[in-house]
């Protein structure tokens, strides 16, 4: 369409020449003494023509000729700017290689060719951007080198670049830089170090997934237990981790939490730093009533922890582990001694509903013994000491079972209750 439109313009210019050409009967003349020249019109204007095209062109001939030295200097400066990027990339190439080494030396080379071109006078839009990134990069081979000093080094020089304010950056080149001092410190094992690194970083910039993973190793190395379950709640709202991993994470922090109290006070506080839905996690309520017997607290308020994670028991036989169940009855045994009628009753409830359970069995078994009531006792621990899979209850179900028997002056039945117990501990 393009040639065709081009050859109907060359048609049209050719036709309005011929018209005006062919019968132009013009003349110029040119005087100059003692001669006259008489030209026609069509020849002076064609000379015209000619000499117009003659003079663009060699101006253009002496331009080009006086700017070959630019050119010359333009050309040099876009090699030692190839040069600078092809040594950053090939820092960057190397050091995912693993070659530490051969990355720190192209990464002061990429510097080396900076300060060329800046010593040249060429400026760089993205000058600090490369200044920044090759210091980081000579950092983290140095870092993975073990040579420290280098390293602090590197870093110092990268955020000093970074801060400058007499060009203009962004601000995501500085955080980046200090999230990488903060993950260098977490992998020296220096955790303080680290979240003082993550306290440097603005606001907005806290609160980024990749920050808020720095924040919860740093807390967890540093044992700031609490910090550590805040910044994993942030973390499982942000979805950065999946579902199960986020209830593993939290369940298992919530769980140190409770851990680290060493009287009934400080387990209450840990108790209230939980959430809810924390709370109702069976993990976290059977360690956190352990945690009250062990301490000799409140064993009401520890069976009102426990109270959530009883009803899914109850509600779902299979809702809980054979773990937990066997956990969950440790815990309420613990306290059968001061176990109001409330608990009793739910005890015999469970265990008619599920007459079959042996861990419910155990649990009834023993709150009969503890209200005296002998021959029930007898007879859902037997039960029990027949159908238990954890050791330990199996152990305590015929020791119980020994003490009755003794109680009874039966002393062939108290022996074979012994026996059973005592092949519990020498197996």
């Amino acid at each position: 369409m393009r040639a065709a439109i081009w050859l109907l313009a060359l048609f049209a210019v050719a036709a309005a020449v011929a018209l005006f050409a062919g019968n132009n009967q013009g003349t110029i003349t040119v005087f100059w003494p003692p001669w006259r020249v008489d030209l026609s019109l069509n020849l002076v204007l064609v000379i015209l023509l000619v000499a117009f095209v003659l003079l663009h062109a060699a101006l253009r001939a002496l331009a080009a000729l006086f700017s070959l030295p630019t050119q010359a200097r333009q050309w040099r400066l876009q090699q030692k700017e190839r040069t600078l990027h092809a040594a950053l990339l090939d820092a960057m190439v190397q050091l995912i290689s693993g070659r530490f080494s051969r990355a720190r030396k192209a990464a002061q080379a990429a510097l080396t060719q900076e300060k060329t071109l800046a010593a040249l006078g060429a400026s760089l839009p993205q000058a600090q951007q490369v200044r920044v990134l090759s210091h980081l990069l000579a950092a983290e081979s140095a870092q993975a080198l073990q040579d420290k000093a280098a390293r602090d080094a590197h870093l110092q020089q990268a955020l000093n670049e970074s801060v400058d304010r007499t060009v203009l950056a962004s601000p995501e080149t500085r955080e980046g830089v200090q999230l990488r001092a903060a993950r260098w410190a977490l992998e020296d094992r220096d955790a303080a170090a680290a979240l003082a690194r993550l306290e440097e970083l603005p606001q907005g910039a806290q609160r980024r997934t990749l920050a808020l993973r720095l924040r919860l190793k740093a807390a967890r190395q540093d044992r700031r237990t609490l910090e550590a379950l805040e910044t994993a709640r942030l973390l499982a709202k942000h979805r950065a981790f999946s579902e199960a991993a986020a209830q593993s994470i939290v369940r298992g922090l919530a769980t140190e939490l409770l851990s680290g109290a060493h009287d009934p006070a400080q387990l209450l506080r840990a108790w209230s730093e939980l959430d809810a839905n924390e709370r109702e996690m069976p993990e976290v309520a059977i360690h956190a009533a352990q945690r009250m017997v062990a301490l000799r607290g409140d064993l009401a308020l520890a069976r009102g922890w426990l109270l959530p994670a009883w009803e899914r028991m109850v509600a779902n036989p299979r809702g809980l582990g054979d773990a937990l169940r066997v956990k969950l009855a440790r815990a309420l045994e613990a306290g059968l001694d001061s176990v109001d009628a409330e608990w009793l009753a739910r005890i015999e409830a469970a265990q008619r509903n599920n007459p079959r359970d042996p861990n419910l069995q155990y649990l009834a078994g023993m709150a009969c013994m503890k209200r005296q009531l002998w021959g029930k006792a007898q007879q859902l621990l037997m039960q029990a000491g027949l159908g238990l899979q954890d050791t330990e209850l199996y152990r305590r179900a015929w020791l119980a079972l020994a003490k009755l028997a003794e109680d009874r002056d039966d002393a062939e039945q108290a022996a074979e209750a012994w026996k059973r117990a005592a092949q519990v501990e020498n197996s």
